[in-house]
């Protein structure tokens, strides 16, 4: 390498593990190194990640990556993590003092149907709904339950909110204490409008706000991650369905992105705060200069659903993957799934629903059945953003469950929309990139992949209809 090449790194921290990728300026990927991560299931609807396993394998991915650059300098890095996932630390030794609360949480189902009548003015501040999946509860639950937690906050030592703080907190030399708009605005706590915490929500949670990090812009100088002999400047921090937006650079109008990985998330910018839905209003970016808005849905059992489905028949999950293609162009009439895995996300939004076939099927029916649940859900929010912005003109997806050929020809086939899978799948990581060296702003660049073109399917059509009676009836029934 030129000793005069600049450098950039990419660090991606997810449910299944962290990655790290290093670009040069022209966004050429130079390596790639990931750490896998354990899911911890210490109760019904609890899931958690252990916080020194994580650090350590952001730590592990950053030093694997970088031994490829030699002495080379990074010019700066950026780091994307999940968004609704919290934890709770102390802000003098950096020592966790909880575990990270995932996103599919769903421990305070219960406790927040308390702030029922409040849900109007939440959604209204936050852009979102009323649920356990954010980070709220999960942190009033730390305050309630762990005497770390209550001891700290007692000694003006505690630090909580989004998992993005801490690990920036962690990976920097100056232990920079911060939070940005992406993963901020996923707490419940966050104003949407004035872009800082919201006292008052604050207050209804018992959420203490003076433990909360500053809010801080997308583009923020965060401090140096502590990387080998150099320190590289992190200068961007978002959550990791945020920068998918940008894997394309500035996202095009009426583009919508779907990003099927642990849970699915649908994607469309827009320049303002989007209506009131039954969807999900966030902040996708900012800076100095502008703010980028996202309406939103979630799928929340999409990769996680088919581990549950693995565990339920006894077969390996990787298996089931190798032979999701052939079932799904053999396969026509497998049952129906209602896919409650980790709750129903938008528009539905029942965090403990119990998921279940309509009728009978082989192991392999059922599979496809799971896979077809993705894709109804998947249409259910593209109507509703449909109703709320008016209809997309296309989709790009992403994510590992983007491989099946099937899964984005049934998506094309039920939506009517052209869908295009790029080359490289990895959306977070090329959103990100894009940020760190600018070219976000650049005009849509259309990337290199496989087009599917919507053809006529009206048997999956049906079987939406279909199903959607069938959630109908099952949602209409006490809980």
């Amino acid at each position: 390498m030129s000793p005069n090449i600049r450098l950039y790194l990419a660090v991606d921290q997810g449910g299944h593990g962290s990655r790290a990728s290093l670009f040069d300026a022209n966004g050429t990927l130079l390596n790639r190194a990931s750490i896998p991560i354990r899911t911890q299931y210490p109760a019904p609807e609890h899931i958690e990640h252990d916080p020194e396993e994580l650090v350590a394998s952001v730590q592990t991915a950053i030093a694997e990556v970088l031994r490829s650059a030699a002495s080379l300098p990074v010019a700066a890095a950026g780091l994307a993590t999940q968004r609704s996932s919290v934890v709770c630390w102390d802000k003098i030794s950096g020592a966790a003092l909880s575990p990270i609360l995932s996103w599919q949480d769903r421990r305070t189902a219960e406790w927040m149907r308390q702030f029922q009548n409040h849900s109007t003015d939440i959604l209204q501040r936050t852009g979102l709904p009323l649920s356990p999946h954010y980070g709220a509860g999960k942190l009033r639950w730390c305050l309630d339950h762990l005497p770390a937690v209550q001891n700290a906050w007692r000694e003006r030592r505690l630090a909580c909110g989004p998992l993005a703080s801490y690990l920036a907190y962690r990976l920097t030399a100056e232990r920079t204490l911060s939070a940005d708009p992406a993963n901020a605005s996923r707490t419940l706590l966050w104003n949407l409008d004035s872009g800082d915490w919201d006292p008052k929500l604050a207050d209804l949670f018992g959420v203490p706000i003076d433990a909360l990090p500053p809010s801080v812009a997308t583009r923020h100088a965060w401090g140096h991650l502590n990387a080998g002999k150099q320190g590289i400047p992190l200068t961007v921090v978002t959550g990791d369905q945020s920068a998918a937006l940008f894997a394309a650079g500035e996202p095009a109008a009426g583009g919508v992105m779907i990003n099927l990985g642990t849970g699915a998330f649908l994607q469309q910018a827009l320049p303002r705060r989007p209506p009131p839905s039954r969807l999900l209003a966030s902040l996708a970016y900012q800076d100095q200069a502008r703010r980028i808005y996202a309406l939103e849905g979630t799928v929340n059992g999409a990769g996680s659903a088919l581990a549950w489905i693995a565990s339920q028949i006894g077969m390996e999950e990787t298996a089931i993957i190798r032979r999701l293609p052939d079932w799904l162009k053999e396969i026509t009439g497998p049952p129906l799934f209602l896919n409650g895995v980790s709750g129903l996300g938008t528009p539905y939004l029942t965090p403990l629903f119990a998921s279940r076939f309509v009728g009978d099927g082989s192991p392999a029916e059922k599979c496809v059945a799971v896979i077809e649940s993705i894709v109804f859900l998947l249409q259910a929010n593209l109507e509703e953003m449909a109703r709320t912005i008016g209809p997309a003109t296309r989709l790009i997806v992403s994510g590992g469950l983007s491989q099946l050929d099937g899964l984005c020809q049934h998506i094309a086939d039920l939506s009517g929309l052209p869908l295009l899978r790029p080359s490289d799948h990895e959306a977070s990581v090329l959103g990100l990139m894009r940020l760190l060296i600018g070219a976000a702003q650049a005009t849509f660049v259309e990337p290199e992949g496989i087009s599917f073109d919507p053809r006529p399917n009206p048997n999956l059509a049906v079987r939406y209809q279909n199903w959607r009676k069938e959630l109908d009836v099952a949602l209409a029934k006490p809980a």
